[in-house]
Order: C-alpha cells, then structure tokens, then sequence
C-alpha cells in the first residue's frame, strides 16, 4: 500500500484528468481527517447596541455517535453565552449555518450575528489585505446566546476514523447530523427549557426547513422561529435550464434592480419604481410570454424583447438571440459588456474583469472574489489568537469536494424542503418564519423566495407567520454597514416579536 502521505506529496496539475480523477479517490483532502483538540473558552467585554456586555465563547468538538454507538463525526462549534443574565438556562438561543452545501457557519459567525466581525467600506468594499477584526456592535448576542455550527468536511468538522466523508454530503444525512447535534447540545448545556431559534443562510435555509420538520417529528424538538436569510427552498426557481421557465421571470426583478444601480435603464426612476414594474412585467407578459414558447407570434415576440431590454439594460439583439430566455450566467456577462467588466452573482453591484469577451460566463464572481480573503483570514487569525484554538488543520471555508459531490435527493431533478416548511408551521403553529433578501441578490432573488413562499399552502391564519425583510445589498447583506444595522434590527425584532406572541 501506498502511503498516503507520499501521494499527497504528487504534483497531480500536469497529469491526464482520467489519471487525475483515480488519485483524488485516494489522496487524503483536509476536509477529511479527523483532528481532536481540547474546547478552548474565553470570557471578554462588549458593546452591542449601546449596552456593554459580558460573554463567554467556547470553541470545541462534539463527537456525535451513530445509533449503536460507534463514533460518527466530531462537529466544529463556536457558542456565545452573555453572562450576569436571570434564569441563564431558558435565555433565547439561536443555532446558526450557512449553506454552500460545503461552506462553513464564517459568513453569518463573523459578518452578521457574532460579537466579532470583518471590516469592510461601508458599501461592502473589501480593505486592502490583510483582513481587519473589530468588536460587532450589530451582534445579536444581547438578543439570544448563539452557537455557530460547522456541518461535517466544513470548518473543523471532520467524519470519525472510518467513516467516509461522502455519507455526510446528502440532504438528507446532513439534517440528520445537525439535528443530533442540536439534541447533543441542549442537553449538555441544559438549554432544553429556552426558546430556540434557527438561523440559516443560502443552503443553510434548505437545512433550516428541512431541520425544523426533522426536530420536530424525530427529536420532539419545536422551535420557536426560523430566519431565512437569502432562502433556497425550492431549487426549480433557481436553476436556469431546459424547459424550466420558473428562473427566468423570477430572475427578471433582480436584473431591473442591477441594471438601475449600474446606470443601465431606469434613468431617473427610484428603485422602487423600476421593482414594481419589473414584478409586474415579469409575472404578466413575460410569463404568458415564455409559456407559449414557440407559439408566440412574431410581432409580440419582439415587443416582448422590447420591453425586456429597456427594463434589465441588455441589447435588444442579445436577448432576441436568447429567445427571451436570458440566464443569469448571460446577465453577469452581457449587462457591462461594453466596458469590459461583468457582475457579480452573489451581489451584482459588484464588477469583475474577464480576460476576454468571449465565452458563456464570467471567468470569476466579482462578489465572491470581494469576501473571500478578508473572511479566510479573519477566521484563521481569530481561531488562533483570540479563541485559542489549537490545531494545525485546514478550516475549510467552503468545501468545494462535498459542494461539488453533494445528493439532493432531488424530485425530477430539482431540490426542495419547503414541503418541510410547510409541514413544521402546520404542526407547529408558533412557529414564526423572518425572509431576508437583498436585491442585487442574482444567486437566489427575492422574487423566487416570494413565489415559494405563496406556494407553500399555508392555512389562511399560518400566513401572518410568515414576516419578509428586504435589503439594498446582495446575498449577504451584512456587509453593507447600513445593512448591518437593518439586518440586526429586523432579526432581534423577530424574535422578540416571536416570544411575545408565544406568551
């Protein structure tokens, strides 16, 4: 046998891809083995809204067991308790992920809710490198006590010796892992008797809807709200491709908003404006448009373009060539052509620069590029020196080996849990919902959370339930600083709100 510290040593880049795809089978990925370090806990001071405050945070594993016992996984977590508080044990706790699937809980950990977080420009312009921590005057620490949970082959959440990494990458398994952990959690730290919450982002809100139902049924866990932060509920309305007409009208709003922003149409109109008639636009004659297909008639087919191209800022000719179907890989490519940049899929305010200007998609995410070194570092460093972590493992910010390797158990090919959705708040009528989106989110629109969510099939009186919260920033609208605020706003009003009713 070869030894698998010498076939790590390969330089695989030069290699046949067959040669290539033979040895990832066996050469070792940091997101696969499994590392134990001792719990690390520090206590500090901080303001959040105006009032200072004492918190404690550890970081540590919890080894999670299979139903005979054999080990299963040890999952990466960083909770925040507020100290000096009456009655500690039935304070508010909210569990907190984002999605990927792959990624690691570091966006929402320390860009929104922790008491720590990456600086940016107050429009979420990156700083020059290296990245730069300050205190979060935005956390919702005062609120609930938070604990940021890393799914397995994230973060430094590893399968158990023998397990393959593999199993954990499903919809499925991956509610299930994370519902232990949870029932693993409120035990230990005797948390059965607070008001839970569940806050998920992008992915995450799949597991989020999918994780509520689950407690519920398997865990006779009720929780008491779900915040939905750039929801993926439903993947028909996400993904553009075939005879699947649903992302194409619900992308078109977002296409308006980012077209206004860059100076592309809507010309002296407010935001508003251009979004309300973009809504309508797209659920009226470009929906009866798409759906008749081949059966439109010539005039109303350009008419159709018309009207497209003077709201979203593409040229008429391009989305005639598109047959009105303009996908957002299109969009990102086309919309800034004329000055050579693209924009982002995450956040569409911002801009890239291909090499050239040829080929069906940007060479990169604008958006992406924008977060993912200021976060990376900003994690590692404060892991190491200011929660103590010992350990020399890769934190693996997002996984592109379970992203890519991920089963969705997908019915005729499209992922959802908002049946889960459903089916927790009709079981559990407390149950309050908050739907973030921002509007220069290309990645999942606001329009499409809108449209699964009045297609959930709700009771009348459940609907109420449901609260929507909209930003003037993308997927992550956390990093816009007025944003920030808005968002830390809207969440600890939910769930005072959501406590209030529950009394």
């Amino acid at each position: 046998m070869t030894p698998k510290v010498l076939l790590a040593s390969i330089d695989t880049s030069s290699l046949p891809e067959a040669a290539r795809e033979a040895l990832a089978k066996v050469l070792p990925e940091g997101s696969d083995e499994a590392e134990t370090f001792e719990p690390s806990t520090i206590e500090r001071e901080t303001t959040i809204g105006g009032v200072r405050i004492r918190y404690r945070a550890t970081a540590g594993l919890m080894p999670l067991r299979d139903d005979v016992g054999k080990p299963k996984a040890d999952m990466f977590f960083v909770a925040y308790e507020r100290l000096g508080v009456d009655s500690p044990h039935e304070r508010p706790i909210a569990f907190v992920f984002n999605g990927g699937p792959g990624s690691s809980s570091v966006w929402l950990h320390l860009g929104a809710l922790g008491p720590r977080r990456v600086l940016f420009g107050p429009e979420g312009e990156p700083l020059p490198p290296p990245a730069a921590l300050a205190d979060n005057q935005h956390s919702w620490l005062d609120a609930a006590d938070l604990v940021f949970i890393d799914p397995v082959s994230t973060g430094f959440s590893r399968p158990a010796d023998g397990q393959e990494a593999g199993k954990f990458h499903d919809l499925h398994e991956d509610i299930r892992t994370i519902g232990d952990f949870i029932r693993l959690y409120i035990t230990r730290h005797e948390r059965w008797l607070s008001p839970k919450f569940i806050v998920g982002e992008s992915y995450g809100t799949t597991r989020a809807a999918g994780l509520a139902a689950h407690l519920q049924s398997e865990q006779g866990i009720y929780v008491n709200g779900l915040v939905l932060v750039s929801p993926a509920l439903d993947f028909a309305t996400l993904e553009f491709e075939g005879s699947n007409d649903l992302p194409f009208w619900l992308a078109l709003p977002t296409y308006a908003a980012t077209a206004w922003f860059h100076k592309k149409a809507g010309t002296g109109r407010s935001l508003s404006d251009v979004l309300a008639e973009a809504e309508a636009f797209s659920i009226g004659p470009y929906l009866s448009a798409l759906a008749r297909g081949d059966r439109l008639s010539d005039s109303e087919f350009v008419s159709t373009a018309a009207a497209l191209a003077r709201l979203i800022g593409l040229p008429e000719a391009v989305i005639r060539r598109a047959r009105l179907r303009v996908s957002d890989s299109l969009f990102y490519k086309e919309l800034l052509r004329e000055e050579g940049r693209t924009v982002g899929r995450l956040d569409s305010r911002y801009t890239g620069i291909d090499r050239d200007g040829v080929g069906a998609a940007p060479d990169y995410d604008a958006s992406y590029a924008a977060i993912l070194g200021p976060f990376t570092t900003a994690l590692n460093a404060y892991m190491r020196e200011e929660l103590k972590v010992r350990s020399d493992t890769k934190y693996e910010i997002l996984s592109e080996k379970a992203n890519q390797a991920w089963n969705f158990h997908a019915t005729n090919k499209y992922a959802t849990t908002a049946e889960s959705l459903r089916k927790a708040m009709t079981e559990n009528p407390a149950l309050r919902v908050l739907v973030c989106n921002g509007y220069y989110d290309v990645a999942t629109p606001h329009f499409a959370s809108d449209f699964v969510l009045s297609h959930l099939g709700l009771a009348p009186h459940l609907r109420a339930n449901i609260s929507i919260a909209r930003y003037e920033s993308g997927h992550m609208m956390y990093v816009r600083e007025t944003d920030l605020d808005k968002f830390r706003r809207d969440g600890t009003d939910f769930m005072a709100r959501s406590l209030r009713a529950e009394s």
